[in-house]
């Protein structure tokens, strides 16, 4: 999250690159591409993030993951609006569509690339909030997970165990430094969860196995999970390599 709280729509791609690329291609989102969108009425920070190339997740289970989805995941790009209709004018589809030649041969090179646009449904500050930079996007490290439910059934238990569980528990978690629940406008997943840590390693350290002080909890959190739906990776851990705010 950025020091502004009017950033209430979130635009994220997921892609891989191959290594004879990766250079140039960041070098021209950082410098061409993600300053384009920038200049665009009501877009608010673009953040750009390279991912673990084995996340460790809380909560692995069986049938974790979609198989019919982009399993694009090396990176993240991020950019922060006013609302998703910033993100409308034109649709990312339209926008790539209408890029000279030379900027659609660059976003060619994506692999397994998929999108989301995102609203924020709430967000709740963690206890190293004091520690976001105005001058960067986001926090050094963030988590970002994208699911769908199995069964529209279960959609009250997921509202009822981020609103009373999972996000009043990252108030008090050390390196924690907010997050935020998305839900989506466009593309595959439904729900989105973003959080912000102040680094790769305080994630792992405190964020892993912090459920089992609450036995109670616990159980709740082994009885949803298991009922969603990931993108292939999700949950995604990245480190920031660019960021920029209007």
């Amino acid at each position: 999250m950025t020091q502004s709280s009017n950033d209430m729509a979130i635009w994220v791609t997921w892609y891989d690159l191959a290594d004879a690329v990766r250079s140039d291609h960041l070098a021209w989102v950082h410098t061409r591409y993600a300053p384009n969108v920038l200049e665009r009425p009501g877009v608010l920070w673009a953040a750009h993030y390279a991912c673990e190339r084995k996340t460790t997740h809380a909560h692995p289970y069986p049938g974790r993951f979609a198989t019919d989805v982009p399993a694009g995941g090396q990176h993240l790009l991020l950019f922060g609006a006013e609302s998703a209709h910033a993100f409308a004018r034109p649709v990312p589809r339209k926008l790539h569509a209408g890029l000279p030649e030379s900027d659609q041969a660059m976003l060619a090179q994506r692999l397994n690339a998929r999108s989301n646009i995102f609203v924020e449904q709430a967000r709740m500050n963690g206890p190293e909030a004091a520690s976001r930079d105005p001058r960067s996007a986001l926090s050094p490290c963030i988590q970002l997970g994208s699911l769908n439910l199995k069964s529209y059934d279960d959609e009250d238990e997921m509202l009822d165990w981020y609103a009373n569980w999972r996000m009043p528990s990252m108030q008090t978690l050390p390196g924690c430094v907010g997050i935020r629940k998305l839900v989506s406008v466009s593309g595959w997943a439904k729900h989105g969860a973003l959080y912000e840590f102040v680094s790769v390693e305080a994630r792992n350290k405190n964020f892993l196995g912090y459920e089992s002080a609450y036995p109670e909890m616990d159980a709740w959190s082994n009885s949803l999970i298991p009922k969603t739906l990931h993108a292939p990776g999700s949950a995604h851990v990245g480190s920031r390599i660019w960021s920029a705010v209007k």
